[in-house]
């Protein structure tokens, strides 16, 4: 034998794994109270100071266009706002406009607009962005707050219904891109939540309305005595009851905030979208009607189609579908929009792409969540097309 072939095999060598855990405490304050720009009100103060109370905070201000519109005098009652409480303070510049509703969050141009608003304003990690606006506004402010200089603190003046009540309140923030809802964003706790109940007196009808959705949404895979609580009420919520919204918009941010701190998946690594019940269709018909539909308005729709499906696949009792969708009706929702019937190149319900999309949002696994009762969701790894299409035909039948 050779002295090459009596060598052993070469050494290989092995690998070095060291694990890295650390963990982060994250806790941010939500604020309910009425008229934050009013000079005697410190909510904003106390929010912007809660670590460092000997300090003036730099700060920039974004509005929504449309509650410049409606509220014209509210750039004037900041600043004022900003002057009576100057020790803590510095407004950098006077409030920035951004377009609202969904042509903030479709417009490729909208977050590079805002980042070199906050580059030329020189907002560092310890200054402040503030949103005041609807969830599409708080969604792009916070993309972008949470990517310049890799995360500047941030608060939201959520001023719609289902930004206060839902979106506002959470940790998400995105931008559409590539035809896809929210393709683009972060999670990323902001530094605070003031829910005024000033902004909800000012929104037309049809936006106080929309938000509602998010409330029946969540009483339904979470709570069936808020449920109950929405149907006795529904002829004072139609009919937008200042005291009724207000308790509406509480006890349905509680929800919301429970599961984010409860739930045991904050960031949503798992599959699981365990509040998005009736968003699967609700996001794909947004884009087909070509946000004709609004985002609460569509999750009514979703909210009714799912609820039919959960009854005929046997998961909800019969009957229980007609209740929520009276509900729904007595609110104010129409619960039919001829897109729901679109098909795409090969035949196919257009809307059914919307599973597919919603799938790859998180990755993994198909989890989509539908009604076992009143107040209890429950989820499911599979939607069946041909079913799909019957809670369509329910829905159009009692349109």
């Amino acid at each position: 034998m050779s002295r090459t072939a009596s060598l052993d095999p070469p050494l290989q060598r092995s690998s070095d794994i060291r694990l890295q855990s650390f963990s982060v405490a994250y806790d941010y304050p939500v604020a309910f109270t009425a008229d934050a720009f009013g000079p005697d009100n410190r909510c904003l103060v106390d929010v912007l100071a809660r670590r460092e109370v000997d300090k003036r905070h730099r700060t920039a201000v974004f509005i929504d266009d449309g509650v410049i519109s409606a509220m014209p005098d509210l750039a004037a009652r900041i600043a004022r706002y900003a002057a009576v409480h100057g020790r803590h303070i510095e407004l950098i510049d006077a409030p920035i406009p951004v377009a609202g509703g969904e042509t903030c969050k479709n417009d490729p141009e909208t977050v590079p607009r805002l980042l070199a608003t906050l580059s030329k304003l020189a907002v560092d990690r310890h200054s402040f962005a503030i949103a005041i606006g609807g969830g599409a506004v708080l969604d792009a402010v916070g993309y972008a707050a949470a990517i310049f200089h890799r995360g500047v603190r941030h608060v939201r003046f959520p001023t719609t219904v289902l930004s206060q009540c839902d979106s506002g309140v959470g940790v998400k923030n995105a931008v559409n891109s590539l035809g896809l809802k929210n393709l683009l964003g972060t999670f990323a706790p902001p530094w605070a939540i003031v829910n005024d109940s000033d902004f909800i007196d000012s929104l037309p009808a049809r936006e106080k309305r929309a938000g509602m959705a998010e409330a029946v949404k969540v009483a339904l895979i979470r709570d069936r005595d808020f449920f109950g609580w929405l149907e006795n009420n529904a002829a004072a919520l139609a009919r937008f009851s200042s005291p009724h919204l207000d308790r509406l918009i509480r006890d349905s941010a509680e929800l919301h905030m429970r599961q984010i701190r409860l739930g045991g998946d904050p960031f949503e690594a798992g599959s699981a979208r365990p509040l998005d019940f009736g968003h699967w269709s609700a996001h794909k018909l947004e884009y087909l009607s070509g946000n004709a539909v609004n985002h609460g308005e569509a999750v009514a729709i979703g909210v009714a189609l799912d609820t039919r499906y959960s009854v005929i696949a046997g998961l909800l009792d019969e009957g229980e579908d007609e209740r929520i969708l009276h509900l729904l009706k007595q609110l104010g929702f129409t619960l039919w929009h001829g897109a729901l019937k679109l098909k795409d190149a090969q035949g196919r319900l257009a809307l059914q792409q919307g599973l597919a999309d919603f799938r790859e949002h998180l990755g993994g696994e198909l989890t989509v969540t539908l009604l076992a009762g009143i107040g209890r969701g429950v989820e499911v790894h599979e939607m069946d097309e041909g079913l799909i299409g019957r809670c369509i035909a329910w829905l159009e039948a009692r349109a």
